[in-house]
Parts: C-alpha cells; structure tokens; sequence
C-alpha cells in the first residue's frame, strides 16, 4: 500500500495515510487548556503533512484523572474555544485532528489529583497501591467520557480516540494482571472490554464522529499477556472505527523501544490485517518501515520520527533529505521533569519563539565537522550563507567512535542526513586546518580511557558507555547502578544486557575505589544548540558584512 493513498476512517477522508502519534508533551498550561506554544507545537506537524494528527492524551477528569503534570484536558464546557482554535489551527493546515481521551485510572499521579486515585483492583502499581473501583465509580467515568466527547465534538475534532493502553485506566480493565473483578467487569474478554463498549455506545449516540481506540497489541510485563490475546480485545470492541496498536503495560520497551530493539517491532506481532481499520506505531521511521507497517496495517503512525522532523511526510513524499529519529530516548522520554523536546531537532517543543525572518548572503568559515559544525553549516546555509567547512579529520567526529552495534544502527543515518544537507546546500567540505571562523569544535573533550587497565566507574557519559565495552575486553570493568540512572527504562535494560555479556559487572559503589567519576554529560541536542548558537553570535558581530 502507498502511504500516501487517501484513507478512510467512519466519515473523515485523510489525505494519506500518515498518523502523528499521541505523545505526552506537557506544553500545556497547569489547568488543562491549550497554549500558543502547544498550537504550534501540532500545527508543525500538520504543516509537515502528516494526514491525521491525534493530540497527546488529554485527561477527561480533573480530580483523579491526571497522569502527567501540564497535560492537555478536555472536561468542561469553558474549554471549548481554546480548543477549536486549535481543530481551526490544523484544518488550516490540510490535515484533521483526533482528540486521544484518558482516564490515568491506577496510574494518575497523586500530586497532580486532588481525589482519590482508583483503578479496577487494588493491586500494586509500581509502588502505589489505588482503591478499589465500586460499580458508581465505573458508571461516574463513562459519564466523564461521554461529557469529554460532546464537548470534543463542540469544538471541531474530526474524531476520538480512547486510550486503552500502557497501564492506564481502559487497559486495567483489560489486563488479567491487574483486573481481578468477579463482577460483570471482570472475568472474561467480555467483561474486560464491557466499561469501552457501554462508553463507545454511549459517545455513537451522542456525536456523528469516528471512534477509535489506542490498545497495547500484547504486554511486555512477566505476567503480560500475549498478542493473541490482545487480537481477541480488539475484536470484542463494539462501535469503534479503528483499533490503533501499540504495546506495553509498566516494563520496557513499550512503544517507544530504544535502539536495543527492532524497527516495527509491534507489526511483527500483529503478522496479519484484522477486519477493521487498523493503526500501528512503534519505532516506523523511514519509508522501508512505514511499507513494512502498512503490510498489516491500514495507517502507519509515527511517534519520535514527528518530533525529530515535523515535515517527515513531506519530505519523503518529495525525496527531501530528512532529520531521522535515532531512538536514542532521552530528551523525548523526560516527562516528568519536563516539556517535549527532541535531541536531533534544537526546535521541538519551542515551535512559537521567534526565528530568522532575515536572510543574509556572504561566504562563511566552519571550523569543525563533528555534530555541532554539521548542525552550524546547514544552519548557516539555511540563513542563505555559503558555509565553507573545514576539518582536520572526518565528518562526523566523536560519532565515528560508536562501538555499540545497536547504537550505531540507529545514530548512523544521522551521519546519512547530514551528509545529504551537506550535498543539497552545496557545502564545501576542506580536509585541512583552519584557525579562524566560526570554531565548531566540541565544547566538552573528553579524556581517553580506551587504554585503562582495570577500572570502577561511575559516569551518565554515553561516551564512557561505549568505551568500557572495549576495554573489558581485556579488563575487569565494574559500573555504578546509579550510572544507568540517566537512562530511560528501555535503554537501561538493553544496556545491561550487552554489558554483561561484555563481562562489566554492575554495583552499588559505596566500598569501593573509583577510578572514574564524571556526571557532566553534553548530549547531540547541546552540541547542535551550541552550533546554532555560534552562527548566530557571528552574525552579530558582523552583520553588517553580510547584509
């Protein structure tokens, strides 16, 4: 299937086939309302060409609803203009937009409720244990539900999704794991799936726009259920127009799998079409990946790829070099401390603030061809300057010293774009030194530990996360737990796999000697701020001469 052949879903035609994921972005305002920088946010997508755009969850219950501290709610009727001029916003656009609905259920945060937090069972999850859900609590959040969608209808949503998946409310009921009612909400697929079908029915009669739902395809937990059985969830759903396959419940990887795991890896799961619309994300990030998705599915959704470049279906579409997602989860997956943000894209998140409206002309110097003179050259060219790098050994610097084999999968088609900017720009690239221009070397060197002996290190370097994996080759290697602190959970668990095969054994420091301790990590998001940064401070100093 071409993805980009229109599509159907209940009455809304879709200009292709390409889906931005429901991503947590926590632009929002602390109430729940939209914001400027939200509207951006999305509308960057839309501009990008993405055929249906689905907001991050938006919590239907203010008082034990919440999952994430400045997420997007839709509960009251006050609500509606902001929200309209966001549908407006993206219909303005060329793409629709579907409002993705959610009750946390057992996973709301208690500092961002103020009642109390209830799930199907009172069952520990990850620590908080919630109460049990009475028949009036069931029957109060189809309420909710059936309020947040007439009042999406309101404001120009051309549809609804329900979130049924990764542990929060919908998903509870389904997963044997954490339902054990023997009432008629629990037991059975049935029963499971009976508090979507009463509420789907409930919204059918209510509003004329599609419903679909967002289901984990099989859980990733020990006591996780299988594909199979997500298969016979999605097919006693009544009322809904697609079934939108994700997967995960608490453990890693879920959706948003690292580089420590495989492109489409949910799809391989799904391995044939169901007799409805079908949606499916997780780790799609090129055009070989969305065919390979939309082989058992109807659309393909992108999540990390939209936030690393907005204009991905249009680029495709147009064969435009694009910046690839390198699933690398790290400014993306920090949500509890912070808004969306993308380490290959310096703008994700911050689409509203002002940019160059003003083009220059004049030949400029790059010193440096790592990621931040990379990041600098096109930059510069885009601002309609002619860039001449100049590099003493070879484009792409401390990335060429990747030793990790799954990493280096992901992060080498970032190499790819650059060097395909570099050829669309026309940049001169000089295999000499040069003492003056704009210095894009990088701001943070680090020492060389490849030939240590023996060595305890306690470190968040994702450099030092390469090198101990060299060196023990040769020698004993042992690393801090609080060392894969800095990592997102599914980072963490493929880590410690491929290290512990290498022989590095993990420990809690206290006792012994380290050799090495270093916390001051500079990531590819800094260093491509900081390349940004120095053309733009050379251009002030000599503005003049480039007008």
């Amino acid at each position: 299937m071409n993805p980009f052949e229109k599509g159907t879903i209940g009455n809304v035609e879709l200009k292709n086939r390409f889906v931005m994921a429901p991503m947590i972005s926590n632009l929002c305002n602390i109430d729940g309302t939209t914001n400027d920088n939200h509207l951006a946010y999305l509308n960057e997508r839309a501009r990008g060409g993405f055929g249906l755009i689905i907001t991050e969850y938006a919590y239907v219950d203010p008082s034990n609803g919440k999952g994430s501290p400045n997420e997007l709610g839709v509960f009251k009727r006050e609500q509606i203009p902001k929200l309209s001029r966001l549908t407006e916003r993206i219909h303005a656009s060329g793409s629709k937009i579907f409002v993705q609905l959610v009750h946390a259920g057992g996973k709301a945060n208690p500092h961002y409720n103020s009642g109390s937090v209830f799930a199907p069972s009172s069952v520990d999850y990850m620590g908080n244990i919630p109460d049990e859900m009475t028949f009036e609590d069931i029957k109060g959040v189809e309420d909710k539900f059936l309020n947040a969608a007439e009042i999406s209808a309101r404001a120009g949503f051309d549809g609804i999704e329900l979130h049924g998946a990764h542990g929060y409310l919908f998903q509870e009921f389904i997963s044997p794991a954490l339902n054990h009612r023997t009432d008629e909400y629990g037991g059975s697929v049935e029963n499971r799936v009976r508090i979507i079908n009463e509420i789907a029915s409930q919204i059918r009669k209510k509003v004329d726009i599609p419903v679909g739902i967002r289901l984990s395809l099989y859980e990733d937990d020990m006591d996780g259920y299988d594909a199979d059985y997500g298969i016979k969830v999605a097919s006693a759903l009544n009322n809904i127009d697609y079934v939108h396959f994700s997967a995960g419940r608490f453990a890693p990887p879920g959706s948003s799998a690292s580089f420590y795991y495989d492109h489409v890896h949910i799809g391989e799961k799904l391995r044939k079409k169901l007799d409805r619309n079908i949606m499916l994300v997780g780790s799609i990030n090129s055009m070989k990946d969305a065919q390979k998705a939309l082989g058992v599915s109807d659309f393909v959704v992108l999540g990390r790829q939209a936030l690393a470049d907005p204009y991905t279906p249009f680029k495709l579409q147009n064969a435009i070099p694009y910046r690839p997602c390198i699933r690398c989860n790290q400014a993306c997956r920090n949500l509890s401390n912070a808004e969306v943000r993308c380490t290959v894209n310096p703008y994700t998140g911050i689409e509203s603030i002002e940019c160059h409206d003003r083009k220059y002309s004049g030949e400029v110097v790059i010193v440096g061809a790592g990621i931040k003179g990379l990041e600098a050259s096109i930059y510069a060219a885009s601002l309609g300057l002619k860039p001449v790098v100049y590099e003493k050994m070879s484009v792409g610097g401390q990335f060429n010293e990747i030793v990790d084999e799954y990493k280096k999968r992901d992060f080498m088609p970032l190499m790819e774009y650059y060097s395909a900017m570099l050829k669309r720009y026309g940049i001169d690239v000089r295999y000499e030194s040069q003492e003056n221009g704009i210095m894009c070397t990088p701001d943070r060197a680090y020492p060389d530990i490849r030939n240590s002996g023996d060595i305890t290190i306690d470190t968040n370097v994702y450099r030092y996360f390469d090198d101990v994996l060299l060196i023990a080759a040769r020698n004993h290697v042992i690393m801090s737990n609080d060392s894969l602190n800095s990592l997102e959970r599914s980072r963490v668990s493929g880590y410690r796999k491929i290290a512990e095969r290498a022989g590095i054994e993990f420990k809690n420091l206290d006792s012994y000697d380290i050799k090495l301790y270093d916390k001051n990590q500079y990531d590819i998001l800094e260093a491509m701020k900081s390349g940004r940064r120095s053309v733009d401070e050379y251009i002030l100093k000599n503005e003049s001469y480039f007008l």
